[in-house]
């Protein structure tokens, strides 16, 4: 029987280090600490207990942890309320809980644009 890669999830645990490039047809999620670069077809989600230093690329991501560096989303980011965020991100949605930490530049696509952005 064939899984779909697009299905599965890789998790990186608490007390794990990973240094270099993960890619994947499918969601990682990060409890650990990684430092380099995270490219997911689907989704991220970093933990409570989760860093990551360098850049992210997914279609969705959350964000619990602590991330240094640039993440860019097709969809969705979700900072939640324990979150320490430093670093540019990009994406078409952002929703930020109260109690998180953010300090960078956001950059949202609209992609059809209907009016004048402008002001």
């Amino acid at each position: 029987m064939k899984s779909d890669p697009a299905k599965e999830l890789n998790l990186i645990g608490q007390g794990t280090t990973v240094e270099g490039k993960i890619r994947t047809q499918g969601s990682v999620r990060i409890d650990g600490k990684i430092t380099g670069e995270i490219t997911a077809s689907e989704s991220i989600a970093v933990g409570l207990t989760g860093e990551v230093e360098g850049t992210m690329t997914a279609k969705n991501a959350t964000v619990g942890g602590k991330v240094r560096g640039s993440l860019s989303v097709t969809e969705k980011i979700v900072f939640e309320g324990k979150s320490v965020i430093r670093g540019d991100i990009r994406a078409a949605k952002l929703v930020v809980d109260e109690g998180c930490m953010f300090d960078g530049k956001v950059s949202m696509a609209d992609r059809a644009p209907t009016h004048d952005q402008r002001h």
